[in-house]
Formats: structure tokens, C-alpha cells, sequence
């Protein structure tokens, strides 16, 4: 005990201590309402104070940018405006389409952050490109990892630019309604970062240290308001919706055609709370998921993309850890299985979703969610509940608490005794130093199902430290065989799972290296109910180079090893359904090397490619990924996915050339006028599918999709299901 609170005292003396140098610029108050259209003509902007000086961030990180960037801000009682001018070397811009919510990464634009509770821990993002096409997102989680970078998110906004000789200038307009905030504040935590491709520079306005992320919240500094921030006033949004699907599975021979009414509605209490209510909600597919090629015995878990569940996700998604223990992952709610063990749509009823800042140090969730029954499925109307509540402790560092019950309030004879409820309490320790060398994780999580009260733990810790030269962390993950969360990711249970990493970094003084890392990654899987049998391990060597230009070069070896336990008694890697299964209660030892390169995504045309070869379980394997994308400027963007498995087994196990293949075409004739059209063809999923949609966005977040979906088995080629989708979206501010 002596030892843990010495430790523990180590890490709140770095989180309360670790400072940087102060940098703000003043936002003057005015009484005009100002023009958006990129030109910064309004007398407002003569006397306005300046964000500028920019720090480059890449290929350098210790002179000032060599391109200029300027920003100015003024406000209103009622919006926030921002004057941008940014220049460059000529006028060759890169953009990669029209749309909204580009990929910055890949095209020039400039960011802008704002820290409005000033903890950092949450901010919100806005974007645009020289063409004046927008972006916004929600970051959390302090900006350590691109999983607290959410571009799901959106609101409403106005922003234009125009395209000058040698740089360009942009206005925005932005509600204070958008933002949540502390009535009577002063000032908020900003910061700014700017892609330019033609001079291959990456700059930031508060400096960040290249091996940090460029958007990491623990790197900003203040804008400072004339007059105090008065009482939020966000209007009552009613989000309506229409949506007219006909649909053929042709497997069942069964067509229908459907209409459906439902929507949204967001209220903003206070001036940090959003309480979001939905009815009959629609999830139907204007935008499919990607497949994904699993050679695993376990299932992978893919990204939220519906809106109502979008706002603060942090609050709700980041408890225990993302790949192993996640008590809840909310694309479990409105999904279920059928009588076959397939996974459907299970229609939502409704529900209402409260969450925010109760005040400077305190966050809130709650959420509570019914879901329809299908008795000819067997499937019951469930109750999905939880609550989370957040105290910030230290410089950006948190605990947080939990609650989560899953419940059928009827008797239904095909629900087994265990399976009434599921309910999970726990509490988590995040740290976060305030330069964000130090970030850790620390949990316990129990859950509780009908006469099954004793142990049922997930429990783990993660610490790590991030600096330029050498980088390592720690995870360790406990859960127990009995341990259940039904609206979680748990891959599976019992096991003890340590993964230590262990990084060097090199930063030649070159001009065409960036910097050279090394790796050593093994991870190990233990089952405590196998008397600790070491049931899996992957030690990971690998090498990377980045390269000033933006390619990438990595090579790495593998050494596996993997023991299918009893209920692995099926597991075939192929897929295959006809063939017998791996042999089980037996361990199996193999080796892979491999090798990757990727090319400047801001060029033309960009590729990526990696090949892996070696050994497999008790065979061989051999397998190529390679992605390309072509842009036609700024109408077309055309790209390529390509995955080949190569899965060779000794007889009488099953052999395979396993294919996937994704085109996709996304053609933006204006700004509010997009066409999207991706096949996937696999032949592991049997499974060729096409999504069409065109989409017209003629009011502010507000959209006219039209969805053509069809999909076919390819193993004995004939149709499969078909729909089309008509839907209407209208965002009306009350």
C-alpha cells in the first residue's frame, strides 16, 4: 500500500506541476453584424487583435512557420466571428472533394480548437478549406488518440472563403449557441493548426512538440474575451424526419414498402447541459459500414455514426479498455439476434439522452433507451439505461462513475432466468499530465445478473509516458469468466492480458528523414481458469521511417502463439462452413514478417500497400492490402480498397483465397450536392454489395438522401436483398 500511494503521489505531482509558457490574443466585443463572405472588408477586423507567429510543427518543430497565418476574432451577444487570412507559396491548393467534413490530413485547411470549460479534456473543432468547405468535430478525451476525434458531430455555422493571389482569406460565423460554456467567463483555452501542401508544411499556433498529436488539448493557449460571456441561449432544435423504403429479400422471398415518420429533438439546458429525445428514431443505412476481413476468432467492433448518440460519446464509450473491456459500446442498442443467432435490427421505441457539464468540475450522462420486441425472432423489448457522472481532479485528469442496467420489464417464455437483466457498476481513473507526457488508466468494473452476485470483475491498469525519444506504456486487463455486460465490447472473458510497448524515436538531421522508430510490442494472454494456462502471445519487433516528403516506410517480424481452448472446437479461420475445424486443446506456434509503405496522401494520386507472409496456425499464409486514391479536383475522388488472403492448411482443414474488394466513386458537383457509390465485393461474407446515395443538402444540416442498396451472393452468384431509400431530413431551430 505504502509503495502504490508513493507512486500515485509521483503522478498527481506531475499532473498538477508540469506547465508551459502562456500565449493569448484578446477577442474584442462589437455591436455589428458582419458579412460572411470571405473578404474581411467590415471595419471590425481593422482593430481586431491578432492569433499569429505560427510555430511549425512538421518537418521542424523548433522555428517558426515559414508561411503566415492570421487570425482575428471579434463577438456579439450572439455569435462569434473569425477573420482568416492564410498565405502560401501560389495558388496550387489541394482539396479532396467538396463535401463536408473533409479529411484534413490529405489537403490544405486550417483548424481551430476551442477549450471552452478550459479543463483540457474537451473541445470543440471548426474547419475550412480555401474553397470554403467546412468541417466541425468534437475532441475528448484530452486529444490523446484519434478515438476521442469525432467528425460525426454537427451544428450550425456559417463560413466562406475567397481565393486571392498567393493565399487565400476566410470568415466564419459561429453561434454562440454551438458552444457550451460557463456563464460570466472570461476566457477560453484556444488553438489552431494549418495544413499547407505546397510548401509540405504543418503549423500550429500554441507550439506542440512533433511527438504529440496536433491536436492534443494539452497544448493551447487563451483567447480572452473584451466583455464577460453572458447566459448560453440555445434555441429548441427539432430535427423531423421521412423516410419511404422499399425493400426484396430475395433469400426469403418476402418485398415490403414502408413509411416511416419519427425524429429528434434537442434542448440545451443551461449553459453546459444538452438533453437529446428521440422517437421512433431511423438508422436505416444512408451510409454502410465497411467489411472487414476477420481471421479471428472474436468480433470487431465498428464506430458510432448515428447523431443522437454522438454528443459528449466520451462521457459514455471511454470507461474501461476500448479493445478488451468496454462495458458500453452504444451500436449495441437497436441490434439483436434472431432464432439463428443472426444479428437484425431491433427497432428503437425511443428515448432520451441528458448529458454535459454540471459545472466547472462535474460532467453528467444519462441515458435511457427502449427497444421494440419481435416475438416471431425471440426477441423481448428491453430497457437500456445508463448513467455516468465525472469529477475532474488535478490538472486534465478525471474519476468517473457509472451505471448501466439492461432490462425486460415483461415475462417472455423464451427468456432463460439469467438473461432478464444484466447490470454493471464501476469507476475509472483517468490521468492526464498537463503536457501529456503521463496518461494512465485505472478501473474496476463489476457486473450483476439474476442469482449470479459473487466476483463477475473486469479490472485493469495502463500507464505510459510519451516524450521525444522514448516512449513506453503498460497495459494490463483482468476479466472474469462470469463477467457480462450486454451493452459492452467484450471480445471474451477469463482472461489475464498483459501488453507492454517499449519505443525509441531518432530524428536525424536530414532533409529527407523525418524520424526513425523502433518497437517492441509483445502482448500475453492468460486463462485463469486453465490454472493460468498462457493461452496467447504476439511479440512484435517492428521498424518505421517517416520521411520529410509524408511516405512512410515500416518493416516488422511476428512471433505468435495461439492455444484453441475447448469452445474453440469450431474455429475456422476461411470461413468456410463445409470444412472441418482447427484442431482445439492445442497450441499453435507461427512466425510472420511483413512490409509496408505509404505514399504523400496529398499528391494526386495515393497509395498505400503492406505484405505479410509466413507461417498460420498449422499452415501458411500470404497476404497483400493496398489502397490507392485518385483525385480529380475538387469534383471527383475516386479510391480503391484491395485485400488478399492467401490461407493455406495442410488436408483435410480448408484452404482459401480470400478477396476483398471496395471501390468507391464520390462525385460533389457543388457544395451541397454529393453522389457516393462503393461496392464491396468479399467472398469470406459471400457477399457483393452496392450503395448509391445522393445526397442534397438544402438547409443547414438539413439533407434529401436518396439510397439505392443492393447486395448478391458471389459463391453461386444470384441476388440477395435489394432496397431503396427516399429519406428527408429537416433541422428547425425553435
Amino acid at each position: 500500500m505504502t509503495k502504490t500511494l508513493c507512486v500515485l503521489s509521483i503522478f498527481v505531482s506531475l499532473a498538477v506541476f508540469s506547465q508551459t509558457p502562456t500565449k493569448s490574443f484578446q477577442v474584442k466585443y462589437v455591436t455589428d453584424i458582419l458579412k460572411v463572405d470571405g473578404l474581411l472588408d467590415d471595419p471590425a477586423w481593422e482593430t481586431a487583435d491578432s492569433a499569429r507567429d505560427f510555430q511549425q510543427y512538421f518537418p521542424s518543430d523548433s522555428i517558426l512557420a515559414e508561411q503566415p497565418t492570421d487570425i482575428k476574432m471579434v463577438y456579439n451577444s450572439t455569435t462569434l466571428y473569425i477573420g482568416i487570412t492564410v498565405k502560401s507559396v501560389g495558388n496550387d491548393w489541394v482539396i479532396s472533394s467538396l463535401q463536408r467534413d473533409f479529411r484534413a490530413g490529405s489537403s490544405d485547411n486550417i483548424s481551430l480548437l476551442f477549450d471552452t470549460f478550459n479543463d483540457g479534456t474537451n473541445a470543440f473543432l471548426f474547419g475550412i478549406n480555401p474553397y470554403g468547405v467546412r468541417r466541425e468535430a468534437l475532441i475528448s478525451n484530452g486529444g490523446q488518440d484519434l478515438r476521442g476525434f469525432t467528425t460525426s458531430w454537427d451544428v450550425k455555422w456559417k463560413g466562406e472563403a475567397q481565393i486571392f493571389d498567393g493565399y487565400y482569406t476566410a470568415e466564419l460565423a459561429i453561434p454562440l449557441t454551438s458552444f457550451k460554456f460557463k456563464e460570466g467567463e472570461t476566457k477560453w483555452r484556444f488553438q489552431s493548426y494549418r495544413f499547407d501542401q505546397q510548401t509540405n508544411e504543418r503549423s500550429v499556433w500554441f507550439k506542440v512538440p512533433q511527438n504529440q498529436l496536433i491536436f492534443s488539448l494539452a497544448f493551447m493557449g487563451d483567447m480572452v474575451f473584451e466583455k464577460p460571456l453572458g447566459r448560453s441561449r440555445t434555441p429548441l432544435a427539432l430535427i423531423p424526419y421521412i423516410n419511404a423504403i422499399t425493400e426484396n429479400d430475395f433469400e426469403t422471398d418476402v418485398g415490403n414498402t414502408n413509411l416511416k415518420v419519427g425524429g429528434d429533438a434537442k434542448v440545451a439546458i443551461g449553459n453546459g447541459m444538452n438533453l437529446d429525445v428521440t422517437i421512433n428514431p431511423d438508422f436505416s443505412n444512408v451510409e454502410v459500414d465497411d467489411i472487414i476481413t476477420n481471421l479471428t476468432r472474436f468480433e470487431i467492433g465498428l464506430p458510432e455514426r448515428r447523431q443522437f448518440f454522438i454528443d459528449n460519446s466520451d462521457l459514455f464509450g471511454s470507461f474501461g479498455g476500448s479493445r478488451d473491456a468496454n462495458p458500453f459500446f452504444s451500436r449495441r442498442i437497436g441490434i439483436a439476434q434472431d432464432t439463428a443467432g443472426n444479428s437484425i435490427e431491433n427497432r428503437i421505441l425511443g428515448g432520451v439522452r441528458l448529458s454535459g457539464k454540471l459545472n466547472e468540475n462535474w460532467r453528467l450522462g444519462f441515458l435511457s433507451i427502449q427497444t421494440d420486441e419481435d416475438l416471431d425472432n425471440d426477441i423481448a423489448s428491453n430497457n437500456n439505461t445508463m448513467l455516468a457522472i465525472q469529477k475532474k481532479v488535478f490538472a486534465r485528469s478525471n474519476i468517473s462513475m457509472f451505471f448501466i442496467n439492461r432490462q425486460s420489464f415483461k415475462d417472455y417464455d423464451f427468456i432463460e432466468r439469467e438473461d432478464e437483466y444484466n447490470r454493471v457498476v464501476g469507476v475509472d481513473y483517468n490521468l492526464a499530465s498537463a503536457d501529456n507526457r503521463w496518461l494512465g488508466k485505472f478501473y474496476t468494473h463489476k457486473s450483476i445478473q439474476p442469482d449470479d452476485n459473487e466476483g463477475n470483475f473486469s479490472t485493469g491498469a495502463f500507464i505510459g509516458r510519451n516524450s521525444r525519444y522514448l516512449n513506453f506504456f503498460t497495459d494490463w486487463v483482468y476479466i472474469d469468466d462470469d463477467y457480462r455486460s450486454d451493452l459492452g465490447f467484450i471480445r471474451r472473458t477469463d482472461i489475464i492480458k498483459a501488453a507492454t510497448s517499449l519505443e525509441g524515436v531518432i530524428w536525424p538531421k536530414s532533409k529527407r528523414i523525418n524520424n526513425i522508430a523502433l518497437q517492441l510490442f509483445p502482448i500475453i494472454t492468460w486463462r485463469p481458469t486453465l490454472d493460468y494456462l498462457k493461452t496467447d502471445h504476439d511479440i512484435q519487433v517492428s521498424a518505421s521511417i517517416e520521411m520529410q516528403d509524408q511516405s512512410e516506410f515500416g518493416i516488422g517480424f511476428s512471433n505468435t502463439f495461439t492455444y484453441l481452448a475447448e469452445e474453440d472446437d469450431d474455429f475456422n479461420p476461411t470461413g468456410d462452413d463445409d470444412a472441418p475445424p482447427l484442431p482445439n486443446l492445442q497450441g499453435y506456434h507461427y512466425n510472420t514478417v511483413s512490409a509496408a509503405y505509404q505514399s504523400n496522401r496529398a499528391q494526386v494520386f495515393s497509395y498505400s500497400a503492406e505484405s505479410t507472409i509466413g507461417r498460420f496456425f498449422n499452415g501458411n499464409r500470404f497476404s497483400v492490402e493496398a489502397q490507392m486514391a485518385l483525385r480529380i479536383q475538387p469534383k471527383a475522388l475516386i479510391s480503391m480498397q484491395l485485400n488478399y488472403d492467401r490461407i493455406a492448411l495442410p488436408d483435410p482443414f480448408s484452404s482459401a483465397d480470400l478477396w476483398l474488394i471496395s471501390p468507391r466513386v464520390e462525385l460533389t458537383f457543388s457544395k451541397s450536392v454529393f453522389w457516393t457509390t462503393l461496392f464491396q465485393y468479399s467472398n469470406q461474407r459471400d457477399n457483393l454489395g452496392i450503395n448509391s446515395r445522393l445526397q442534397w443538402r438544402f438547409a443547414p444540416l438539413s439533407d434529401l438522401f436518396i439510397v439505392y442498396n443492393d447486395n448478391y451472393s458471389v459463391n453461386q452468384f444470384a441476388p440477395r436483398f435489394r432496397s431503396i431509400n427516399l429519406k428527408l431530413t429537416y433541422w428547425l431551430n425553435i
